[in-house]
């Protein structure tokens, strides 16, 4: 390992050291911090639950004093015989029980609160009353029956109230400001009939209370025994687009004389509103980022929101912290010097042991270098380290030798320096090819280096990854198959000319179908090709083809030559004969599945054929193709006793028998090459009749 890296890895573990210190310590800041909010939310939880306990208990108090008085047997009495004389509220006539049920409010609201400061004297019928609160008996139709002193005009917020109240509902209204620009509230309780069920229709009018909220509801928002100086305690409701605070806020604005937009960027009352029973850091309505807790009133309309500066909220924590992360940071700087210092004196006792380690590692490298190439310059194929842009990184002696270059020459050339443009660009496209799809990829091609001519060679390219100091690359291995190649192509060509003797012996016997199993195996080819089966399969349906006729060798040569309508027995010796083909050349060993083809000839797509009724994909592919070529060929051929079928009625034929007799794939690769490969042209001759003789 050099003295720079050496230097760069005790750098980096310097750094590693600092940041996993420094990633520590923000880690327990913001748990500490995560702590400290947890403990502020169970502590803001407490102080909103007791502040919200205590207004829902005042409004239930407001209720109940007005239910008593619905309750109450001599109120229901008088508004069920009101109700049923159809006596007015204004009647001049009006009831003695109405001084009674006067003096009964005015008692009541003394005690609940719901008075005010009136002048002049008491009325007992629709008067208006120069007053802002108080309690008053009111008709279905929302006229006054008898009220206390001070009770307001049924007009404006109230009015509103009473009209928008459903039946037989216990209602609330929202906060207004009155007439003395106070803040108010009105309160209603349903009236019913003596002795008659709470149901709507039982109703006969309602209890109101209107009373100034300002001394009984704003002095419950304060908790007692809180000492933060930022702490306070809203009541605000959404109106549209708009959050109005209902409560006087800190800042001095008197209720509902202030709102906000609803859309205001983290403002803590819209926050509340839409996150009801939710804590978050937000910001109020001054600009200052406090802690926030909320929660939803089921009587009204409103959220209550109790808020902390976060400056006061967490200034001592935040203190603690600051400490802390100074005392950590001190830790760290000493704990990092004593590492320096140790590595500064270590270092020079490494430095020997690390230079006599690093000639070892040089002499090891280089033996194993020594060694790999002696290793693949003893073999005969080519093998080559190409990277992802063709250039050579390795090579071995048989590659040198091919390349008719020095070493240090051919080191970094492109590919295509070496083997030319042409061959070079092929070679370059595969290799990024195997790159790409990262496995191997074997290759048969020929390339033509020198004056020995063109030779085959079967080549892999196998993706190398890359490393550290080696862009990712392929390994070339190209064999010279030249020879091998050519055997096969011999061994081929006999086969041919084996398979051409073949059919010429059972031709000589049959002279009325002469030149048919040729002309089968001509079609299974060109079939083949054009479903693009491999070079085997294609071979395969091509002899297979030329084969099928074979078994005829055993069928008497009159029977062959018959003219006339055969029998039954005739036609199975026919049909026999081609399962006959398949045993005759069973115990051959061809490429591909010649002997399945032949035994499957005649089974049908459908699985109605023979010998073992295959039906679909269980029918080998080369037989299927055979199959379609061989009726095909018999139905445009001409006999001696028959003009051929032309090619378009031969292949509505083969198509109605699609996925019946024949696959219907095969059919359609079948007249596609008609059409677009020539095939008419190139088999036009099929429909000349034959001479007796063959020809």
């Amino acid at each position: 390992m050099s003295a720079g890296l050496k230097m760069a890895l005790t750098g980096g573990g310097v750094a590693i050291f600092i940041a996993v210190g420094v990633f520590l310590m923000m880690q327990f800041a913001t748990s500490e911090r995560d702590r400290e909010m947890r403990q502020w939310q169970s502590r803001m939880s407490i102080v909103i639950d007791s502040r919200y306990t205590d207004i829902n208990r005042w409004i239930d108090r407001q209720l109940a004093d007005l239910r008593g008085i619905a309750d109450n047997a001599s109120v229901q009495l008088y508004l069920t015989v009101f109700h049923e004389s159809g006596t007015s509220a204004s009647a001049d006539d009006a009831p003695p029980e109405l001084g009674y049920l006067g003096n009964l409010l005015e008692v009541v609201g003394e005690r609940a609160g719901f008075k005010s400061d009136v002048q002049g004297p008491q009325v007992n019928a629709n008067v208006q009353k120069a007053g802002v609160a108080g309690l008053a008996l009111i008709d279905m139709d929302n006229f006054i029956i008898v009220s206390s002193s001070g009770f307001p005009p049924l007009q404006g917020p109230v009015r509103a109230f009473l009209e928008q109240a459903e039946r037989g509902v216990t209602s609330v209204s929202d906060v207004f400001i009155n007439e003395r620009g106070n803040s108010a509230m009105a309160f209603l309780v349903p009236v019913y009939a003596v002795q008659a069920d709470e149901s709507a229709e039982s109703q006969l009018g309602y209890v109101v209370g209107v009373k100034e909220i300002a001394d009984e509801l704003y002095p419950l928002l304060e908790q007692p025994g809180a000492t933060e100086e930022t702490a306070e305690t809203m009541i605000v409701r959404q109106n549209g687009n708009k959050i109005e605070y209902l409560t006087p806020r800190a800042d001095g604005t008197a209720p509902l004389q202030k709102s906000l937009a609803a859309d205001t960027p983290n403002l803590a009352s819209a926050w509340a509103v839409r996150t009801v029973g939710g804590f978050a850091t937000v910001t109020d309505y001054a600009g200052n980022e406090v802690l926030a807790i909320s929660r939803a009133f089921n009587q009204v309309p409103w959220t209550l929101v109790y808020k902390v500066d976060t400056a006061e909220a967490l200034k001592e924590s935040e203190d603690r912290l600051q400490l802390l992360m100074i005392v950590f940071g001190v830790i760290i700087i000493l704990v990092l010097i004593g590492m320096l210092a140790l590595w500064y004196y270590g270092t020079s006792q490494r430095a020997t042991e690390a230079a006599a380690k690093f000639e070892e590692l040089a002499n090891r490298f280089q033996g194993q270098r020594n060694f790999m190439h002696t290793v693949t310059d003893s073999q005969p194929n080519s093998i080559v380290i190409l990277d992802e842009n063709g250039h050579y990184r390795w090579f071995n002696k048989t590659a040198l030798q091919l390349s008719r270059m020095d070493r240090s020459d051919m080191f970094d050339k492109h590919v295509s320096a070496i083997l030319g443009p042409i061959e070079g660009k092929r070679i370059h496209a595969w290799v990024k090819e195997a790159l790409a799809k990262n496995e191997r990829l074997t290759v048969t091609h020929e390339m033509e280096l020198g004056n020995d001519g063109p030779k085959v060679y079967r080549t892999d390219f196998q993706p190398l990854p890359a490393r550290e100091d080696f862009p990712p690359g392929v390994l070339m291995v190209s064999q010279d198959i030249t020879e091998s190649v050519l055997e096969r192509e011999k061994r081929e060509t006999v086969m041919r000319q084996l398979v051409g003797t073949l059919v010429s012996v059972v031709d000589r016997r049959d002279p009325f179908s002469a030149n048919h199993s040729v002309r089968v195996g001509e079609v299974s080819r060109a079939v083949a090709q054009e479903m693009q089966a491999e070079r085997v399969m294609m071979e395969t349906a091509a002899i297979a083809g030329s084969l099928m006729n074979l078994g005829k060798i055993t069928v008497p040569e009159e029977l062959l030559t018959k003219q006339g309508k055969l029998t039954d027995e005739e036609v199975r010796m026919i049909q026999e004969s081609v399962l006959t083909s398949a045993e005759l050349v069973s115990k051959i060993d061809f490429d591909g599945p010649v002997y399945d083809t032949l035994r499957h000839l005649q089974e049908h797509y459908d699985g109605t054929g023979t010998p073992d009724g295959l039906a679909g994909k269980d029918i080998v592919i080369t037989a299927r193709i055979a199959a379609v070529a061989n009726a095909f060929v018999g139905m445009v051929s001409a006999r001696a006793w028959r003009s051929g079928m032309s090619v378009d009625k031969a292949l509505d034929i083969l198509l109605a028998d699609g996925n019946k007799k024949y696959d219907r794939a095969v059919v359609v690769a079948l007249a596609n090459y008609l059409d677009n490969r020539g095939g008419r042209e190139e088999w036009a001759s099929y429909g000349e009749a034959p001479t007796e003789t063959g020809a």
